[in-house]
């Protein structure tokens, strides 16, 4: 030592008595804790960004387990708030599970799950009309989850037109007026295959697969909520246009009666969401699409009363 004032330049350094980690007393060291002072050894020592701290004291700064998961739960809840149009994401799970599922039926060659959802016009029909027919008229919903499990462009086409409109539209109107929405248009797009029956008979039993119906709803919709707002529509009208006509070319298997079916039906929903929009016309909206509601089941059940002529195809 020079001078008692300790250890000068190039002269060894001599451990004290009390240069001891608190925890291990035959570990020498000059370490200090930066929140307890105690001297700590290498194994004692956690770096944080306010230091080099012991164990003991990174222990009581951690929330305990309740508080982690309290913490975990607000998390959570704020990822989930993010996910700000969750009908439309989950309408696309629900779109791809059903997929899934009619492509392991398709792949081992009973093709149950499709034949199950699908819909065809006969099956708006008292069943007692046609041998080996059933009434089964829920199937205008579950077509709206299905696609054509010979190949995935049927469901990528239709998922990326429901992720590109689909979001901004239930962003705009809400969650549970887009879900209202999409049913809708849905057995819209179903109506217009099975009233097609009337015009041309000989399709009361052709069966017809996909969410277009739903999805050109959501496009009629979109045109005229932008319509309302004074947005320029030409873009927007000329896609729809283009997409419409495709059904229309010879030998394309594409339901354009569903496509057509479900755009009207979707724009007249979005017609009545915007002319009772508003917290004080709340009520005055629920009669509206209830009423709505009422006239689609009621159209469903035409079958019922008046038969196309299936003996004039």
């Amino acid at each position: 030592m020079a001078n008692g004032q300790g250890p000068a330049f190039g002269e060894r350094v001599e451990f004290g008595p009390n240069d001891v980690c608190y925890r291990h007393p035959t570990e020498h060291s000059f370490t200090l804790c930066q929140r307890c002072g105690r001297t700590i050894c290498g194994r004692c020592q956690v770096t944080s960004p306010v230091g080099v701290l012991c164990t003991d004291c990174v222990k009581q700064t951690q929330p305990s387990a309740a508080k982690q998961a309290s913490r975990s739960m607000r998390v959570t809840g704020r990822r989930i708030k993010a996910l700000e149009t969750p009908v439309t994401y989950g309408i696309m799970a629900l779109c791809v599970l059903v997929f899934i599922a009619q492509s392991l039926s398709h792949y081992f060659g009973a093709d149950e799950v499709t034949l199950a959802l699908w819909y065809a016009p006969v099956h708006s029909a008292p069943g007692d009309v046609f041998t080996n027919a059933s009434f089964e008229p829920w199937r205008m919903f579950t077509v709206m989850f299905t696609h054509s499990p010979g190949t995935p462009l049927h469901l990528l086409f239709n998922m990326l037109a429901l992720w590109m409109f689909g979001r901004n539209l239930e962003t705009m109107i809400g969650h549970m007026q887009f879900l209202v929405l999409y049913l809708f248009a849905g057995v819209g797009g179903s109506l217009g295959v099975m009233f097609w029956a009337y015009v041309v008979p000989g399709t009361i039993g052709t069966p017809t697969v996909g969410a277009s119906g739903a999805i050109f709803g959501i496009l009629g919709a979109t045109l005229v909520a932008f319509k309302a707002a004074n947005i320029n529509v030409t873009s927007l009208a000329v896609l729809i246009a283009i997409n419409l006509g495709i059904g229309f070319l010879p030998g394309v298997s594409i339901s354009w009666q569903a496509h057509l079916g479900g755009m009207i039906v979707g724009a007249f929903t979005m017609w009545l969401m915007l002319g009772a929009r508003g917290p004080r016309k709340k009520n005055r909206r629920i009669v509206s699409l209830v009423s709505l509601g009422v006239i689609l089941v009621a159209l469903s059940c035409a079958y019922l009363v008046v038969m196309p002529n299936i003996f004039g195809a």
